[in-house]
């Protein structure tokens, strides 16, 4: 068991949390979400001990182990990969070093051998015989293949690296897991993995941060929101949470409702939802909650969601693009080769490779910043198109403007009423719309790079992994606009949520041609098994 009493944390003038008092159980998962800023990466690093909170106290039941995502990707670089994973259980290493030191001595005393026989029932009691074999079980899970087992650690690439230190939190069945933003640099197999791995860690108390949507959805039963200094648990996962706060919010709206009225709409709103989830183990305890629930158990959230809606200036024809034999090589590696598709109008395409560098190129390709070895690009001559690349910090190296000026350059009205106005409707009110564009944050800068795409109504759009710096809101609010957008979509992205709901079409980036899929996201993958 972990809970948290009278928790506050300040720092200098500003105070992130106070009087925070929780208690997260054995068997639950707990998605922790909350804005950018609002401290959530803090949070579990106070439960891990590693920052001291400036009041309150921390709960572990005696005898539980916490195990912690390293973000240090440096701090085992001398070590072999399998050691890293076992590392990741303090108790059994100390056994195993102080075991070895025992056995090397030349003059082995009763008192060693005493000391020796409690170090080897401590050392079974943990599983330290299978403690290779587990190790590699998880590397197996998370792709690392035996033929990296025993290099060391800096020999290896960043997204390796990743999935090991990910092992190592999970190595040993920890009672208490902390994860922060696990899913980064894992490829859908990977998070697949790792999504039934926890689903099965019926006795442990895991806590995950996560900008995955669909992660979330898939593990956590309780929503932990951090709000407006308040940190508040809430049963279900990301989409209930959401949705249910929203209908926290019109009932609240609707004075005149009555309080029976409101009940059936709570109870038809939980059964709808109970209806869609899955069968894993998670969705089953989820569904028990939720049944369990009142009216006053959902409350309206003040988290605050940008507005995101995307226009045409005018609709274009039936014919959009052809492509045709499209071939391009990057010093030696080939990106694409004989490529061929016909996009119509209305298709949002999602564009898969195994290298994000295959599909930038392809775009690039098409928007005519780089130029093709071979074939042929037609757009159609009605169409008008917007596009965003992953790597946009070029759109603001200008220390001259303000955010208001910023979005002159690409708005046809001029005024300042109007600039401020849809500024604030991208959060950016009063002051911050002044603030210089050089100094973004990476999230500002896409809500920024979204603004100027509203503001050009353009009938195709290309996104490049869109989400990126995001955070759960306005990945939310850009996932509702791209989804209402009647135009034609192109992009790329790693949130398997943002996909399915958008995507009506699918094509992979092979080593020859592509594979080209008139389907859902979901679908396809159901396809390729």
């Amino acid at each position: 068991m972990l809970a948290v009493h009278n928790l506050r944390l300040q720092f200098g003038g500003r105070t992130l949390f106070e009087d925070v008092n929780l208690k997260f159980s054995p068997g639950n998962c707990y998605g922790v979400i909350g804005a950018n800023g609002a401290g959530k990466s803090t949070f579990i690093k106070i439960l891990s001990g590693v920052i001291e909170p400036t009041a309150g106290s921390i709960e572990i039941s005696p005898g539980e182990r916490v195990a912690v995502l390293k973000q240090n990707h440096f701090e085992f670089d001398e070590e072999e990969v399998l050691k890293t994973v076992i590392l990741g259980h303090k108790e059994l290493c100390s056994i195993m070093v102080e075991k070895d030191a025992l056995y090397a001595k030349e003059d082995f005393s009763d008192e060693d051998g005493i000391r020796a026989s409690e170090l080897e029932s401590r050392f079974a009691e943990l599983n330290g015989w299978e403690a290779e074999a587990e190790a590699g079980a998880l590397l197996a899970g998370l792709g690392i293949g035996t033929d990296l087992h025993t290099k060391k650690m800096k020999d290896l690439s960043g997204g390796e690296k990743v999935k090991i230190l990910l092992a190592q939190a999970l190595f040993g069945k920890p009672e208490i897991l902390l994860l922060d933003e696990p899913t980064n640099d894992l490829d859908l197999k990977a998070v697949q993995w790792l999504e039934n791995f926890i689903a099965d860690q019926e006795h442990s108390t895991i806590l995950v941060v996560s900008h995955d949507r669909h992660f979330l959805n898939q593990v956590c039963t309780h929503i932990c929101d951090i709000d407006f200094r308040k940190i508040k648990l809430f049963v279900g996962n990301y989409d209930f949470w959401y949705k249910s706060s929203q209908l926290a919010q019109r009932m609240l709206s609707d004075q005149n409702k009555k309080t029976e009225e409101k009940m059936k709409d709570l109870k038809e709103f939980i059964q709808r939802f109970s209806a869609n989830a899955s069968k894993s183990k998670q969705a089953t305890g989820r569904k028990k909650l939720l049944e369990k629930l009142t009216l006053n158990d959902i409350e309206p959230s003040t988290r605050k969601y940008p507005f995101v809606g995307f226009t045409q200036a005018r609709e274009a024809g039936d014919q959009l693009l052809r492509v045709e034999n499209l071939s391009l090589t990057i010093d030696g590696e080939v990106m694409f080769k004989n490529l061929s598709f016909t996009l119509k109008k209305g298709h949002k395409t999602v564009f898969l490779a195994d290298s994000e560098m295959k599909t930038k190129a392809l775009f690039q390709v098409l928007m005519g910043e780089r130029k093709p070895d071979t074939g042929d690009i037609q757009w159609g001559i009605t169409t008008s198109r917007g596009y965003m690349p992953a790597d946009h910090n070029h759109f603001f190296q200008d220390d001259s403007l303000d955010l208001i000026n910023w979005l002159r350059q690409y708005s046809t009205d001029q005024t300042e009423t109007y600039l401020r106005g849809f500024l604030g409707r991208m959060l950016f009110s009063g002051e911050e719309a002044k603030k210089k564009c050089t100094v973004l944050s990476g999230g500002e800068k896409v809500r920024c790079m979204l603004s100027k795409i509203m503001q050009e109504g353009h009938n195709v759009l290309v996104f490049e992994n869109p989400t990126n710096h995001l955070d759960l809101e306005t990945i939310t609010a850009l996932n509702d606009g791209m989804i209402d957008y009647k135009g034609t979509l192109l992009f790329t992205s790693h949130d398997h949520e943002f996909i399915q709901t958008i995507a009506n079409r699918v094509i992979e980036i092979l080593p020859y041609g592509s594979k080209d899929q008139e389907c859902t996201y979901d679908q396809y993958l159901g396809l390729a098994q």
